[in-house]
């Protein structure tokens, strides 16, 4: 009897389909906050490129793990847990990412209201 290596077992094409829709979805809401932050008017600053970096990082690590969950063959339970462990590194680092320009953006408007307080 021939036995089948267990990571080439298939998975259920309608869980595949959900975990492509969550990826999209949450992609979405990263090329969405890069956008919002983009179209700022308040001027970018060198630093803020420690937060950008990770978070394009992010996104291109996130848009990897689609176009292998697009493909037909991410349906070997292989590459369907590969390309999850691509999305979910690609996701931490976004979210870093935006945490951490969220704490620059706290430092620069305390900086700000102690300087206007003198």
């Amino acid at each position: 009897m021939d036995e089948q290596d267990p990571k080439d077992e298939l998975i259920e094409t309608t869980f595949r389909n959900g975990t492509v829709t969550v990826v999209s979805i949450l992609l979405a809401f990263s090329l969405g906050f890069v956008t919002h932050w983009a179209a700022n008017p308040v001027p970018w600053r060198l630093y803020d490129l420690f937060a950008v970096l990770p978070i394009l990082g992010g996104i291109a690590l996130q848009t990897w793990a689609l176009s292998i969950l697009l493909d037909m063959s991410s349906l070997r339970r292989k590459l369907f847990k590969r390309a999850n462990r691509i999305f979910m590194f690609g996701l931490i680092l976004t979210a870093c990412g935006v945490g951490l320009a969220i704490l620059l953006d706290v430092f620069e408007m305390s900086a700000r209201s102690t300087l206007a307080a003198h």
